[in-house]
């Protein structure tokens, strides 16, 4: 880690930096480029640009010699959370509590059309009983 001092004599600490596999990759691509193509000076123009230094190109170099950066482009860590396998199961609790909310409905209609039905019948039994000769 680079330490700085500031005006104050002060100790200022500046960050690790680190670059992603395919970053690394992209530059040396670009490196590589440059040299076959024989101009001087390009490769550190790239490093001044990128602000790195060349002994990172060299590490860089090396890792990819050894595969170790193609390695790196494959992410790493706990898989990322499938979203609609939750979704789904939501969905799925809240199909079954109307299908259950359905079958009340139903059941209290055909209840309904049975005390209907029952109703209409002694309705029936009653006029005809005020309708018979006395």
């Amino acid at each position: 880690m680079m330490t700085t001092m500031t005006d104050d004599n002060t100790e200022v600490r500046r960050a690790r930096r680190s670059w992603p596999a395919q970053y690394k990759l992209n530059v040396l691509a670009e490196i590589d480029t440059a040299k076959a193509t024989g101009e001087s000076g390009v490769v550190g123009e790239i490093c001044r640009r990128e602000d790195l230094y060349s002994s990172l190109i060299s590490e860089w170099r090396s890792q990819r010699d050894g595969g170790a950066l193609a390695g790196l482009a494959k992410p790493t860590g706990r898989p990322k959370k499938d979203r609609t396998r939750d979704e789904l199961a939501r969905l799925r609790g809240e199909v079954a509590r109307l299908e259950s909310e359905l079958d009340t409905a139903n059941e209290l209609i055909e209840a309904q059309g049975k005390v209907s039905a029952l109703l209409q019948t002694m309705s029936r039994e009653s006029a005809n009983k005020n309708t018979r000769p006395r």
